[in-house]
């Protein structure tokens, strides 16, 4: 091996800061110095270890994550005797994000994070519990202390006596709720009642993220005024009581469900994502009702729902950052563009009915420093170079169907493809290497991403 280059250690630390976990190891395997170096704890600051069946890991392990300071972890299939040797080895865990598959819980599992004096975020994931998944014990050590709690895919003895115990987590900042059944059997998912919900509202003065959702349609829609809690302080007038939200998010949420007017309260949103799970033909869409009182609204996310032509006469021209997982025309594109002129960054997807949409976007949103498209029954063609006049582009991401990937894999080569790849090199020519392309699915967040938010793969 070559002798390296004689660095300040923090410019080392620097450089590797560009390279991916996978890169990281590699290069630490190289020599002592260099492994030092790669378990520098600013390198893992915002890292989460998936762990499982923790007797197979050695002390040097444990040591490893020490060193790297590691305070975020995913657990999966976590016995009850080995808590010890998580607290342990990570007395200083700030985030824990439990991931088993289809796991039932028995007992008061959750109770032993009282363990842990820093821990701020909590997940749980696809699990059943024949308890109250938060006792009151553990619901009043955490009181101060949670400011994260994500629960998506869990079936919970009773959803009331869950969202009742939430209420009392006070300093929430963040909650991420997508309801599943309760018991065992396959009955109607039941929104959480009016007065729970706005209880909960109520209390967390503090919250500033909700992602609320549910699987399963209710038999009636809810009310009007359901994300809309009227100030007790005002009794009878219509004065909004609950927090600041400044990022909503609704999954599975028809449009039978919400009425036009459900958002009217939330003034003060500056990010909107909506996922449909379907559309029912012959309904009326709201999402342009939703979207008018939003003034202050920034990033704006539709998975699939309606058409385009619904709603796009409505989008604030606040948006500067668009995520559309939608059918998309070039008419389409023609009637966004003049609703967000100070658009920066854009998320699309594109199939044969889209047309060529490289060409036209230099022409439509000339101010956008990123843009990702997802190619659908087709790859990446030559007016992918158009993408050049695009002055202020910085990263391109490129992402086609995984039956792609597969099929060029197994022609003997990987994605990109060779034409594609040559598509890119001339890009990166014409853009005198401006541009970042990346063609890769980004890594999932385990912390904040769970099955229903996330798009790879």
């Amino acid at each position: 091996m070559e002798e390296l280059p004689q660095l300040p250690p923090e410019l080392w630390v620097y450089v590797f800061h560009y390279l991916s976990t996978e890169e990281r190891h590699a290069v630490r395997s190289c020599c002592r110095f260099l492994k030092e170096l790669i378990d520098h704890p600013s390198l893992w600051r915002e890292h989460t270890v998936l762990l499982s069946n923790l007797r197979r890991y050695t002390y040097g392990f444990w040591d490893t994550l020490y060193r790297r300071r590691l305070t975020r972890v995913a657990v999966r299939h976590l016995r009850r005797k080995e808590w010890r040797r998580l607290v342990a080895f990570l007395p200083s865990l700030t985030a824990v994000v439990f991931v088993d598959g289809g796991r039932q819980y028995k007992e008061k599992y959750l109770d032993n994070l009282a363990r842990f004096p820093e821990l701020r975020d909590l997940g749980v994931r696809n699990a059943t519990w024949d308890e109250p998944m938060l006792s009151p014990g553990l619901t009043e050590q955490l009181r101060d202390r949670l400011t994260h709690l994500n629960v998506c895919n869990v079936r919970l003895p009773c959803t009331v006596q869950f969202i009742r115990a939430v209420s009392h987590l006070v300093n929430l900042r963040h909650l991420l709720f997508h309801q599943q059944g309760e018991g065992y059997g396959l009955d109607t998912v039941r929104p959480v009642p009016r007065e729970v919900f706005h209880h909960l509202l109520l209390n967390l003065k503090k919250l500033t993220h909700l992602s609320w959702g549910m699987r399963g349609e209710p038999r009636e829609p809810l009310p009007d005024d359901y994300l809309s809690p009227p100030d007790p302080e005002q009794p009878g007038a219509s004065g909004y009581g609950g927090p600041a939200l400044t990022s909503l998010e609704l999954v599975d949420y028809p449009e039978t469900i919400l009425p036009g007017n459900a958002l009217r309260s939330l003034t003060s949103l500056r990010s909107l994502t909506v996922r449909y799970r379907y559309i029912r033909e012959g309904m009326e869409c709201c999402l342009g009702s939703w979207l008018n009182p939003l003034s202050q609204l920034e990033t704006l996310t539709i998975i699939g729902g309606n058409s385009l032509a619904a709603y796009t006469t409505t989008i604030p021209s606040s948006v500067t950052r668009l995520t559309l997982r939608v059918a998309i025309t070039l008419k389409d594109m023609d009637s966004i563009a003049p609703k967000v002129p100070a658009l920066r960054h854009l998320d699309i997807e594109q199939n044969r009915s889209s047309g060529s949409l490289c060409r036209r976007i230099p022409m439509l949103f000339p101010q956008l420093r990123t843009l990702r498209i997802r190619f659908f029954r087709r790859e990446p063609e030559k007016d992918l170079l158009s993408l050049h006049r695009l002055r202020h582009l910085v990263q391109l991401e490129l992402l086609v169907e995984r039956s792609y990937i597969l099929r060029d894999y197994l022609n003997g080569h990987p994605w990109p493809s060779p034409g594609v790849q040559e598509l890119i090199n001339q890009l990166r020519e014409l853009s005198e290497n401006r541009i970042n392309v990346i063609t890769t699915m980004r890594q999932r967040n385990p912390l904040r991403e769970c099955d229903c938010a996330w798009e790879g793969d």
